[in-house]
């Protein structure tokens, strides 16, 4: 017997709601039925564009029996209140990254959702390339022996029109963070993925090519985990290029190293070489980094396989792959990195305590 398709409404019309909307499209088994935007004029444009029910308003949106789960494409801020709301109407959740912007709403979210047996499932979606998943599946055979040093680049650009664009970017309410928080968090959730928990950190940040914003568009700091393993990271969206340079991670150890740029494997070298590691491996590129210059110029793909997953887990009653503990991990290393910079690179041991008081992440010098 046939099951009936599983019925997604989208909460906030925004850009990334695009990226959800074509992803599901291309899933069999799921239908997106309505959407919901607090500016009514944006919201039916985009319903209009996909064919779909406009909500007039949040309670229409999730009294739709059609609906069975919603995705939160708000601004990264906003996460909270309307996944409560999905809670108590028993809707389950997919929630853009980051899943919040403090440790504090992080916790309640995933408190109130397992309270009302409703799923969460984050968008982190690098983890589902395969370079990505190729690198995982070395890391875990032992293949690298022990695992001494990694290092994380993010060199981005954005303008000044990006952060002009909206009124919640480059805030700290609403944004939670900038080159860390919003661009560079898919690739701090690969080195968690990747290399396991943290131990301590330290970090610097600053602001120096946008104006107006409270959030840093550079940083960069080390890592210590509790494997042994050193990181460097640097994220920054205030790297020019004509092209975009990936997003790098260089992973190192006593019998191996690999790096991945964007979902391109261009170095995997063991010490006991396996006849399939050439089959992995791609030309390296100079330019062309996904979102490293245009956040929607980025394929779906990535969002399509961390939704397929999702909707799997979701249909099996099982806990999807990156679910809420999996999406506050990235929350708190960031958090963890911003209290160092703003103590001046002091060391910040994890797990934290509690949230940091961010005060303004980049003074402008």
């Amino acid at each position: 017997m046939s099951q009936r398709p599983l019925g997604f409404g989208i909460w906030g019309t925004g850009m990334i709601a695009e990226f959800h909307a074509k992803a599901l499209a291309e899933i069999a088994g799921v239908k997106l039925t309505s959407a919901y935007n607090r500016s009514p004029a944006k919201g039916r444009e985009f319903a209009a564009k996909h064919g779909i029910v406009f909500a007039e308003t949040p309670e229409a949106l999730l009294a739709d029996p059609a609906v069975d789960i919603v995705c939160l494409c708000t601004p990264s801020g906003d996460h909270l209140a309307p996944a409560l709301a999905c809670a108590k109407a028993g809707k389950h959740v997919v929630v853009e990254k980051p899943l919040e912007v403090t440790l504090a709403r992080c916790d309640e979210l995933n408190a109130a959702c397992a309270k009302a047996g409703v799923t969460v499932a984050g968008i982190l979606p690098r983890r589902f390339g395969a370079g990505a998943v190729a690198l995982k599946s070395a890391l875990d055979a032992g293949r690298f022996g022990r695992l001494t040093m990694a290092g994380a680049l993010i060199p981005w650009w954005r303008t000044q029109a990006y952060y002009d664009s909206a009124a919640w970017r480059g805030t700290l309410a609403l944004d939670g963070g900038g080159a860390l928080m919003n661009q560079g968090i898919h690739t701090v959730d690969l080195l968690l993925w990747l290399l396991g928990a943290p131990k301590r950190v330290s970090a610097t940040a600053g602001l120096v090519a946008h104006e107006g914003i409270e959030v840093e568009d550079i940083a960069s700091g080390w890592i210590e985990f509790a494997n042994g393993c050193r990181a460097t990271l640097a994220s920054s969206t205030a790297c020019w290029s004509a092209t975009g340079f990936p997003a790098e991670i260089r992973i190192h150890g006593t019998t191996g190293a690999a790096v991945l740029r964007d979902d391109k494997l261009t170095a995997f070298e063991f010490e006991k070489p396996l006849p399939a590691d050439a089959m992995v491996l791609a030309p390296a590129t100079e330019g062309g980094g996904a979102g490293a210059n245009d956040p929607k110029a980025i394929g779906h793909a990535w969002h399509r396989a961390n939704l397929e997953e999702a909707v799997a887990a979701i249909r099996a009653g099982k806990q999807p792959a990156v679910n809420g503990a999996e999406g506050r991990k990235a929350v708190e290393l960031i958090l963890a990195l911003y209290q160092s910079a703003q103590a001046g690179g002091t060391p910040v041991d994890l797990p934290l305590m509690r949230d940091p008081v961010l005060r303004k992440l980049g003074e402008k010098k």
